[in-house]
């Protein structure tokens, strides 16, 4: 116990806690959980746009995130979370504008 503690309050511990390689992921998670919130909404709200270009978005920060040295992992989880969210409002909105799910819903 007394190991993780010192672990914890070590300098590098406050110095990641501190940089913007921790917070950026962070602050990023806001978009998945939005997108992941929104799955039991009406797909009639889903902006095709918006979805394309957080997929697209999620796709070259995932790879970003892999890239830069050190290696962000959390940053890769918050855009794999994301990337599967949006590619998921991404079926709702092709199912619903022109698979036939807004013809079914208007019977």
């Amino acid at each position: 116990m007394n190991r993780i503690l010192k672990s914890l309050a070590s300098k590098e511990t406050r110095d990641y806690f501190m940089s913007t390689h921790f917070w950026g992921p962070i602050a990023n998670w806001g978009i998945p959980i939005a997108a992941i919130a929104d799955i039991n909404r009406d797909p009639m709200f889903i902006s095709g746009k918006m979805t394309i270009a957080l997929c697209l978005y999620s796709a070259m920060f995932m790879r970003f995130s892999l890239k830069v040295q050190p290696r962000n992992l959390l940053l890769f989880a918050c855009h794999f979370t994301n990337e599967g969210a949006q590619l998921t409002q991404g079926y709702r909105f092709i199912n619903y504008h022109y698979l036939g799910g807004k013809k079914n819903e208007e019977q």
